[in-house]
């Protein structure tokens, strides 16, 4: 099913069956007010794609919202707990069961501690599908939602939490992942590199980095590796070859020309042996990697 076009999905075994839920002070315990401040332990945010001063509102959780897709729609079941509804949302909490609990578009957004955003995902026909109290937060509720989402992949909850607490704050620590893990860090490292970087300018030209090999043993691996060289732990700079090609055309940390110095490149270059596309070539990985390094302006001393 095509994300775009998903049908609204409906819970049957909730769908119909929660009378009065318009009244949702009552729900809550009558003690949920409508302001959109931040309260302790909140950590997103939603509001509307079609409306910018349409805020739907806080929650303390979002469990089911890194999971493996149960389809290749991008469909979730998403559990908001402790949530204040507001906005586009709260009208849609009145009409469980009903078309008219589609809140529609959204951006999802990913709070640190002191709620700035520090990345947000897009997602398609967030629909609510349940409405109780709120198991653990008093005077909110718990949101079970629908919603289409590719972008959120399993394994990026704790590197947002890392990012999140202020603790990504030494190199290596994707060393130890599991493959299936490091690309849903690589996606963290993209989403959040603005929060990170502060508005920090890129490094002149004429730097000198140093790319640690020891650890490249695949494509995620490597981008991995070059997006801490570059810009530190956690650091992003690109997740696929033409992302790269995009960060060394500048405003991603590195100003060309460049230094780059490439240690146990022996070690990365008998790893990255894959035969890839290169126009109307086939070059292995580690070789094509340093003619896109070499076209823009990259000078790889290969250690």
């Amino acid at each position: 099913m095509d994300e775009m076009g998903a049908g609204v999905m409906m819970d049957p075994a909730t769908a119909g069956k929660v009378p009065g839920v318009g009244k949702i002070s009552a729900l809550s315990g009558g003690a949920m007010g409508t302001s959109g401040r931040l309260g302790e332990g909140q950590k997103y945010a939603l509001s509307s794609d079609g409306d910018d001063s349409d805020f739907w509102g806080f929650a303390h959780e979002a469990e089911g919202l890194f999971t493996p897709l149960p389809d290749e729609a991008g469909a979730r079941r998403v559990r908001l707990a402790g949530c204040r509804p507001q906005g586009g949302l709260r009208r849609c909490v009145d009409h469980v069961g009903s078309r008219r609990a589609v809140a529609g578009n959204a951006w999802f957004e990913v709070l640190d501690r002191d709620g700035a955003t520090m990345g947000s995902y897009f997602v398609n026909e967030l629909t609510v599908i349940d409405v109780k109290p709120s198991a653990s937060c008093a005077g909110l509720v718990d949101l079970t939602v629908t919603l289409w989402c590719e972008n959120a992949l399993p394994g990026a909850v704790r590197p947002w939490e890392l990012v999140r607490t202020g603790h990504l704050n030494h190199t290596g620590m994707w060393h130890e992942l599991a493959p299936e893990d490091r690309h849903a860090w690589l996606s963290v490292a993209l989403l959040s590199r603005e929060h990170q970087c502060q508005g920090e300018p890129d490094a002149p030209a004429g730097q000198v980095f140093t790319l640690d090999g020891r650890h490249i043993v695949d494509r995620d691996t490597f981008y991995c590796a070059i997006g801490e060289a570059i810009n530190g732990p956690g650091g992003y700079f690109g997740w696929n070859l033409d992302a790269l090609d995009d960060c060394l055309r500048g405003g991603w940390g590195a100003t060309t020309p460049f230094t780059l110095h490439w240690d146990f490149s022996a070690e990365a270059r008998t790893r990255l042996a894959e035969l890839v596309p290169a126009g109307e070539r086939e070059l292995a990985l580690f070789d094509l990697l340093l003619e896109i390094f070499e076209e823009r302006g990259v000078s790889v001393i290969l250690r």
